[in-house]
């Protein structure tokens, strides 16, 4: 049985390895090198929605982007890495608990060319696969041609639940709705960046210059897929600290989990240059290019299969 599965993945598999080959082609051609970071990590950035599998004491990495930073903040300017990430609870047609992040990070850029960089990748993707800049996802034709359409979160959410979520924070009222009437009605052929988040949503990135109810944040949404998030980094150790200690409180209050602050990080970023980040999951690029309605026709082994 197990056999019959492995050997219908293997054209999906091919093309996940050359999505893999290709995304790290297109970075060494934009002038980014490739970093790896630990795995098994002492410190973590504490964060309210997010369960991190502990390891002796320590943690499995839920994100490469604490030492990514770290390295920015040493001096290197463009950066990019595809790494191994675990999070707990994470389990359904579009997540595993171990997944695969493509991260990458520009010193003097900001959430929009990070969102641009998403573009240029997917579509140099398209290209060395020789497919159409229309491609077929699950029924539907999907016109990948850059620019992609973007809209506020205030105007997503006034438009399809009737509500200001920057107005009128409401985090799991954002959930629910942004799932069940906000993504559904974007336009299903073609991309849509979801960008300018409430401040409370986005803890490691910079508030909107004049908006401080606005935090600089994008999402980038694919045939359903949610398949990346954008940052302005935020550059501010102490306002850092704080926000870090708001989730610390959170955490200890709603989940009874305690975390303790990442020091060495927030020592670094101190010497964060201006710069922006971002988020790709690469399972998720892998479905969309592989016509894949769940993340199990593109791992040969899952947590179920492992």
């Amino acid at each position: 049985m197990e056999d019959r599965r492995l050997i219908r993945l293997k054209p999906n598999l091919e093309r996940r390895a050359l999505v893999y080959e290709f995304s790290r082609a297109f970075f060494r051609e934009q002038g980014f090198l490739e970093v790896e970071t630990p795995v098994r990590l002492p410190e973590i950035a504490p964060e309210l929605y997010i369960a991190p599998f502990q390891s002796e004491g320590w943690f499995l990495s839920t994100s490469p982007e604490l030492h990514m930073k770290r390295l920015l903040a040493a001096g290197y300017e463009r950066l990019f890495q595809v790494s191994r990430c675990f999070r707990k609870g994470e389990r359904g047609r579009w997540h595993n608990p171990e997944f695969t992040m493509l991260e990458w990070y520009r010193a003097g850029a900001d959430y929009r060319q990070m969102v641009r960089d998403t573009e240029q990748l997917v579509a140099a993707i398209v290209r060395r696969l020789k497919l159409p800049a229309v491609i077929f996802y699950q029924g539907q034709e999907i016109d990948l041609t850059p620019p992609w359409p973007v809209v506020t979160v205030r105007d997503a959410f006034l438009n399809a639940a009737g509500w200001d979520p920057i107005a009128d924070p409401d985090p799991l009222r954002f959930d629910t709705d942004l799932v069940t009437k906000v993504i559904p009605g974007f336009a299903p052929d073609r991309p849509t960046v979801l960008l300018d988040y409430p401040a409370p949503m986005a803890s490691l990135s910079r508030l909107k210059l004049g908006e401080p109810q606005v935090a600089e944040r994008a999402e980038v949404f694919i045939g359903g897929l949610e398949l990346a998030n954008a940052y302005s980094e935020l550059a501010d150790a102490r306002e850092q600290e704080r926000r870090f200690r708001t989730e610390i409180e959170q955490m200890e209050k709603e989940q009874g989990r305690q975390m303790s602050l990442p020091r060495r990080f927030l020592e670094a970023i101190t010497h964060l240059p201006e710069c922006g980040g971002i988020a790709l999951g690469m399972d998720r690029l892998v479905m969309l290019f592989c016509n894949a309605d769940s993340i199990e026709d593109v791992m040969p082994f899952t947590v179920d299969t492992a």
